[in-house]
């Protein structure tokens, strides 16, 4: 086999290692996502149980960078603190050492088993849990199947005359080793595909443990530069928590490092099988760092927060009030015009968002004064509705093609539901989270996580109903329809259990009824408002029929 032909499949099998761990990743954040909020912000600022969750996370996500990111995230919205978030980041990296040697073992005989079952639940069902399990599956299989690749790619050049040169050095220059390890995960972008291949390069002799090793620290050095990259984009808190695990997992690598090739630790490894040695190797660190750091996380917030301090405060009485983007001189100019209404909806969009981001922390509190406020907050839906329409009227129609008269319209009509939503969050919710406060009310545990869980969802539904908004993306919008008949679903659901509970005489489910199946209701409301940005987009793509009428019909027949 040349040189080429190794290079390219060996390219091959990387990249099918990366899109299969992402698969996975992306298959459960679809399936489970707005889970993880409740998860990892739940823990009573205990920093044991918030590094489990960590563990947990990681586990989940296949990844420590993408369970890091979300830590990060939420330091950024201000749910959790720095503390919490490096105990959740350690956790994480303990996780994703876990993940690896489950992925490590003989699987070879699941894959057809899994690309079978995983293949079978993503083409042939529509329900959307069993679909993303389906791509779960599918995902697993693809891992084992690129490890698989990645031996048979690099097979020929145990053989080579280059790699034992290659190795000599990189045996004696571990400082080497461990940067480009650091260095090749970085690129890859996952330190659970990176440390997956530098084991099968070991197990196959390709590599040396020792080099392995070495390696496999610099990946922990990589796999925190990954978290602090992705992040540079948040806010000065929310970036103290990568960069902290930066700091503790590059100085913990390096003494790793330093102890490992100068003390001969690896000879006290014993008869091990040298793939497994280096996992063994990664999950010790991970560990250690782990027990070693978490008791003293609190020590590095001062020096992070010297290395990084806070900007200046600039005062800004409410951020809501921004000048218009409506801008007057440019309604002449249809395509600049639109445009302009396009930023104002997403404007208002981002009101409706906030007003509904803290509905069940309200619930609970019962804030009055929070409450108000986020009812005034509904002015400027209601102001921002009104200025859209008469811009729209003002705009020179004579000027303007079909596809961008269509468009006005269609930007018109959203911001209607837009008020719609804010009305429902103002006039609806808030009135029920007062009333619950008023009449001391409190939901059954099942209820109240049930309610909590549409929420969520709810929330995530708006991410993507915005980013439609602003793409118009023809498979995002599908996407989102599919989550508004699953938002259906989990409401009558939802209802059902509810009214089992009270036939089974579940006397605090009684005392709430109202409340809660009202509450039900105004959120598929808010949801179905939310969710209608994706109808004209699949319409005009030929994916939505005018009426359902026919379709019913020939159900009826069927069932005659």
């Amino acid at each position: 086999m040349t040189a080429l032909a190794i290079l390219l499949n060996l390219a091959g099998a990387t990249m099918l290692l990366l899109y299969a761990v992402r698969m996975v990743r992306t298959g459960i954040e679809r399936a489970m996502g707005p889970s993880f909020k409740r998860l990892l912000t739940n823990s009573n600022h205990n920093r044991i149980q918030i590094a489990g969750v960590g563990v947990v996370l990681a586990i989940i996500l296949q990844s420590s960078a993408a369970a890091s990111l979300l830590a990060t995230g939420f330091a950024a919205s201000g749910l959790i603190t720095v503390a919490m978030g490096l105990s959740a980041v350690l956790g994480a990296d303990f996780g994703a050492s876990l993940v690896i040697q489950i992925l490590s073992f003989e699987l070879d005989w699941l894959i057809p088993v899994l690309l079978a079952i995983g293949g079978w639940l993503f083409v042939k069902t529509e329900s959307r849990t069993p679909k993303q399990i389906g791509r779960i599956l599918l995902g697993i299989a693809f891992i084992l199947l690129a490890l698989r690749m990645i031996g048979e790619a690099t097979s020929p050049i145990r053989d080579s005359a280059i790699l034992p040169a290659i190795s000599s050095y990189l045996q004696t220059e571990y400082v080497s080793a461990f940067l480009l390890g650091a260095v090749l995960t970085f690129l890859m972008h996952s330190s659970v595909a990176a440390i997956l291949m530098f084991v099968t390069f070991v197990s196959l002799g390709v590599l040396p443990m020792e080099v392995g090793v070495s390696m496999t620290l610099g990946a922990n050095l990589g796999s925190a530069a990954i978290t602090v990259w992705l992040a540079r984009g948040m806010s000065i808190a929310a970036r103290r928590i990568p960069m902290g695990n930066l700091v503790l997992r590059g100085v913990g690598a390096v003494l790793a490092l330093y102890i490992i090739n100068r003390f001969g630790v690896l000879a006290m490894i014993g008869h091990v099988e040298p793939g497994q040695a280096l996992l063994y190797v990664h999950m010790a660190f991970n560990a250690i760092l782990l027990v070693t750091m978490l008791p003293f996380v609190h020590l590095l917030i001062p020096p992070l927060e010297k290395l990084m301090p806070d900007p200046p405060e600039i005062l800004n009485p409410d951020q809501f009030q921004p000048i218009s983007a409506l801008d007057e001189k440019q309604l002449g100019n249809p395509k600049q015009a639109l445009a302009n209404v396009r930023r104002e909806v997403l404007r208002m969009s981002q009101i409706v968002e906030v007003m509904a981001q803290p509905i069940m922390e309200l619930y609970k509190s019962g804030d009055v004064e929070k409450i108000k406020s986020i009812q005034a907050l509904d002015e400027g839906v209601n102001a921002a509705l009104t200025g859209i329409r008469r811009y729209v009227a003002a705009l020179d129609h004579s000027k303007m093609s079909k596809p961008e008269t269509r468009t006005a319209r269609e930007l018109t009509e959203y911001s209607i539901n837009l008020e719609t939503a804010g009305d429902i969050i103002a006039k609806r919710l808030l009135v029920l989270a007062l009333d619950i406060n008023q009449k001391r009310m409190k939901f059954s545990d099942k209820g109240w996580a049930e309610l909590q869980h549409i929420h969520e969802r709810t929330l995530s539904n708006m991410t993507l109903a915005f980013n439609v908004l602003l793409s118009e993306d023809i498979e995002s919008a599908r996407l989102l329809m599919e989550e508004k008949s699953e938002m259906a679903a989990m409401e009558r659901k939802s209802r059902m259990k509810h009214l089992k509970r009270l036939r089974n005489g579940d006397e605090v489910s009684f005392a709430s009824s109202d409340i809660h199946l009202e509450t039900l209701r105004a959120l598929k409301d808010f949801n179905s408002q939310i969710c209608s940005v994706a109808y004209p987009i699949l319409y005009r793509g030929g994916q939505l029929l005018e009426t359902r009428l026919i379709e019913t019909l020939d159900d009826e027949r069927n069932t005659d």
